[in-house]
């Protein structure tokens, strides 16, 4: 009776390991407010930043919709080839037919940054932020800091 028991245990627990993912494409959009990056295109697979956490999005994900989080976006193609872009903001939308579109506020290329304009905008981001002459003023700027922080550490990646 126990051999039985656990046999059937571990063919549960096997299945229960795994996850079929579908080699299928989907329909990817992404664009910022002045520039159109993939349009319908397909993909394999987008890794997100979010508030949320970051996460991979792959065929038949779970219809979702999240807040992306400054830093880096990366698109995986179906030719395996693969892309990284900068975001500041905007949001995902993931949808049961597994479509997914992005809409970034600011978005780049990694490969674009300037590492050392990068910088500057940091340094002028804290400056603002230490120097706020109201609590709404020192919000603004320590969200610009934020932003900021993470333009540095993708220009750095790239």
């Amino acid at each position: 009776m126990f051999l039985r028991a656990s046999s059937t245990l571990v063919r549960q627990v096997s299945r229960a390991g795994t996850r079929a993912y579908s080699d299928a494409p989907m329909a990817f959009t992404f664009a910022s407010q002045s520039q159109i990056f993939y349009n319908q295109a397909s993909v394999r697979q987008v890794d997100v930043p979010s508030f949320s956490g970051s996460f991979g999005i792959l065929p038949s994900h779970v219809p979702s919709l999240a807040v992306l989080k400054p830093g880096v976006l990366t698109v995986f193609e179906a030719d395996g080839g693969a892309k990284k872009y900068f975001v500041s903001s905007g949001i995902v939308t993931i949808n049961e037919d597994s479509s997914v579109q992005i809409l970034a506020e600011e978005a780049a290329g990694v490969e674009e940054l300037d590492l050392g304009a990068a910088r500057e905008v940091l340094s002028k981001a804290q400056s603002a932020a230490s120097s706020a002459p109201s609590e709404e003023a020192k919000a603004e700027a320590l969200i610009a800091v934020e932003v900021a922080e993470e333009l540095v550490k993708a220009a750095e990646s790239g």
